[in-house]
């Protein structure tokens, strides 16, 4: 049943649901609608993961308001500099104990917005025409989650080409809430400065300028493979001539019929065994080369 205001505490607050910026003041209102008693007990919790806490006890700022709050008349409580951590809810609580209705609480929700820091950006350094690439933003410290935007050459990039007559031969994506850009076909036009904006309602931040460049050919790739081409070859070879100097040894021994003795000249011959059995082991290792092998050895 309804109690008339006089017979008992009422409280009500101007906001149940609050947003503050990080480092900013903020004030949670508890309004006194009505009460008889004088000096009323005013109490505040913090519950933060469903876990109570004081902020105000016994006349006085408590806990992880401590030095950064005050109570404000009738029972508000203003907070200095907000931090990511404030966010939580708290409740008021009044006692009253020569009204009929002798107690009445709020609960007020404070969600602290935070500013995003500088986003780790990924552009990548060289790409050839015609190709698909993606250029990537990512921010994990702004509240609520930020947006992202991505900029060419200081010029941003709307979300959507298709809208914009300047862009609108451009074949790329953009993913606000991933910060992913994607190029389906690069061009020549595609080179360039980049940079990504992380953005909510506390700030923005960017990441530094990172360059784009844009090849008809693959050039890079070429230089390598051909670097890795002749290192192979050059391997090969070397491999190959000690075989034929081994076999080319081997068979002049036998033209000769004649043991050459290692102490003469410091080099040490193997016998037909010996060089059968390598050429078989080099053979078993590496099919691939066994044809080009003997036709070398044997030319």
């Amino acid at each position: 049943c309804h109690i008339p205001s006089a017979l008992g505490v009422i409280l009500r607050t101007t906001d149940k649901i609050v947003w503050a910026n990080e480092f900013e003041p903020i004030e949670l209102t508890c309004l006194i609608e009505s009460i008889s008693t004088n000096n009323p007990r005013i109490e505040w919790k913090k519950i933060k993961d469903g876990i109570p806490s004081y902020v105000y006890f016994q006349n006085k700022i408590a806990g992880d308001l401590e030095n950064r709050a005050q109570l404000r008349e009738p029972a508000n409580i203003l907070i200095f500099n907000t931090t990511r951590s404030d966010t939580a809810e708290y409740r008021c609580e009044v006692a009253a104990i020569d009204d009929q209705r002798d107690f009445d609480e709020i609960l007020i929700s404070l969600a602290v917005r935070v500013k995003p820091v500088v986003p780790r950006c990924s552009v990548p350094e060289a790409v050839t025409v015609g190709t698909s690439t993606e250029l990537r933003c990512l921010e994990n410290e702004g509240f609520p989650a930020p947006q992202y935007r991505w900029f060419h050459n200081n010029e941003e990039l709307p979300q959507d080409p298709k809208n914009s007559p300047r862009f609108v031969n451009f074949s790329y994506t953009i993913n606000p809430d991933t910060g992913s850009l994607k190029f389906r076909r690069v061009r020549k036009e595609d080179a360039g400065e980049y940079y990504c904006q992380a953005k909510n309602d506390a700030g923005h931040a960017q990441c530094p300028t990172q360059v784009m460049e844009v090849y008809d050919v693959d050039i890079i790739g070429i230089v390598l493979k051909c670097l890795g081409g002749v290192s192979v070859v050059i391997i090969l070879m070397a491999f190959l001539c000690s075989i034929r100097r081994m076999c080319l040894q081997y068979k002049c021994h036998n033209e000769n019929h004649y043991n050459w003795p290692t102490q003469n000249n410091g080099v040490e011959y193997a016998d037909a065994d010996e060089v059968n059995k390598i050429g078989k082991e080099m053979i078993h290792l590496f099919p691939s080369i066994s044809i080009v092998l003997y036709i070398y050895i044997y030319i």
